[in-house]
């Protein structure tokens, strides 16, 4: 039971991190458009 709960939270803990990459990506994104915008 206990390697159930603790699987269950490492895949939410690993749902989290790529959750937060891809916001992290989509920032990255947006900062360069800024930039680019910036710079004509």
């Amino acid at each position: 039971m206990k390697k159930a709960l603790l699987l269950i939270a490492v895949a939410f803990t690993l749902a989290a991190c790529n959750t937060v990459q891809g916001v992290g990506k989509d920032v990255q994104k947006a900062g360069s458009a800024v930039e680019n915008a910036a710079k004509k």
